[in-house]
């Protein structure tokens, strides 16, 4: 059959007198990552998945194939094969809460989900999500009609991290935020998907209940009530093709009575290809406009005397403020912070936080006295660069990009979910 579809795909491309590098370029518009040569290697050898067959077509808008064209090779006299439909009925539903810009939702769209709802409370991504995604409901989840949602496949929810961060003040979950997890449940037990997922920081991992359980074993036994068993995992995102090491703790439960189990998928091997020169050494689009968070004063100061690959430490004394230099003077005491941190262009990027302050996140380009602009910040991420960030505010950009689950790192899991879950579908 692969045979048959590497000439359906020839075919299309011939019809439209499209190259495989435009080929490429269409694919990039709907979130697929593919390069020339990789898909020179797939049409010549004939081997690829469906899911590559199925986008390379939706990318080509090819609504229907003439099927007549290939009867004698498929020995069938079908005349044409309806494309929309087999789409439609293809992507399991997703229900998509704390939903941010959308990095977490655009890696299941790339994977053939489809987005049903999606709710946020912070009105400055409504119109970059609305943009890149499709409708989404501003609104605090405690508000939201959730007898009124669409029935789906899964739920997925990005629980804010703040509570349990390990870069700012932890919390207990007698914070408000801590009990948003009672709102997911409540959908969950409304529409009874066959999967819902969680994803926060690694400090969820040590972080504890009011009454002293860790957080990851209180969501076990909370599933388990509620008829799903919990299968978590701390993820490296670099291990799945995201130009950065960001750890984060993700968490599938499988409802009961389906009788299946999920396995996280194993890392995709090399890593040569995500270093920050990755990122800073592609070429921009055409009609680019860089969008750069300027430096304070202080730390544009202190930038011009580190080099790549160092940080704070290579700053002299005497240009440093006075809390950096009391640090300095007891470097043990602090356990010797890393402060003003430049990644080198043949190392992988640290963690991209929302903040985007120079002093704890890595934000400063290794070459130039400045934090990293917004597409490329969006590209350790991995979010394409079709990817549109909207608004005024320059900071909310950084910040909104930064809260994202790196859209690389949600695909692979998406299709992983797919392929063992809902194998129906495919």
């Amino acid at each position: 059959m692969s045979n048959i579809a590497k000439l359906i795909i020839k075919s299309e491309l011939s019809a439209r007198n499209m190259s495989h590098q435009e080929l490429a370029n269409s694919l990039e518009k709907i979130g697929y990552q593919e390069t020339k040569s990789s898909i020179d290697c797939k049409l010549s050898r004939g081997t690829f998945s469906a899911n590559f067959f199925l986008e390379c077509l939706f990318s080509m808008d090819a609504k229907t194939i003439e099927i007549s064209k290939f009867k004698d090779i498929i020995g069938m006299s079908s005349v044409q094969m309806e494309l929309p439909e087999l789409e439609i009925k293809n992507k399991p539903k997703v229900i998509s809460l704390f939903s941010g810009c959308g990095g977490l939702d655009f890696g299941f769209h790339k994977a053939g989900y489809e987005i049903v709802y999606a709710n946020d409370i912070e009105p400055s991504i409504e119109l970059t999500y609305k943009y890149n995604l499709g409708p989404i409901e501003i609104k605090d989840i405690q508000d939201v009609n959730k007898a009124s949602l669409p029935d789906c496949d899964i739920v997925i929810a990005g629980i804010p991290c703040q509570p349990f961060s390990t870069a700012g003040n932890r919390k207990s979950t007698s914070d408000s935020r801590g009990n948003l997890f009672v709102d997911v449940m409540e959908i969950v037990d409304l529409k009874r998907p066959k999967v819902v997922l969680f994803e926060n920081v690694r400090g969820f991992l040590s972080a504890k209940d009011d009454d002293g359980v860790l957080m990851p074993e209180r969501i076990r036994k909370e599933l388990k009530n509620h008829g799903y068993l919990l299968h978590y995992k701390l993820l490296n995102a670099s291990d799945y093709g995201v130009p950065q090491n960001r750890h984060r703790v993700v968490l599938v439960g499988i409802r009961e009575d389906t009788n299946k189990e999920f396995i996280f998928p194993d890392p995709i091997s090399g890593k040569e290809n995500l270093t920050v020169n990755s990122v800073i050494n592609r070429p921009f689009s055409e009609g680019y406009k860089e969008e750069v968070w300027n430096l304070s004063p202080q730390a544009q100061k202190m930038s011009q005397f580190i080099p790549e690959g160092g940080s704070w430490k290579a700053v002299p004394y005497e240009e440093l403020p006075p809390r950096l230099k009391r640090i300095r003077d007891e470097m043990k005491k602090y356990r010797s912070p890393n402060f003003y941190r430049k990644f080198s262009r043949n190392e992988i990027m640290g963690t991209v936080t929302a903040a985007a302050t120079p002093e704890n996140s890595g934000i400063l380009h290794p070459l130039e006295a400045r934090r990293y602009s917004v597409r490329e910040i969006a590209r350790f991420q991995s979010f394409p660069d079709t990817f549109e960030f909207i608004g005024d505010s320059v900071p909310k950009k950084y910040k909104m990009i930064g809260n994202a689950v790196p859209c690389e790192l949600a695909y692979n899991i998406a299709l992983s979910i797919k392929k063992q879950i809902f194998t129906h579908t495919e």
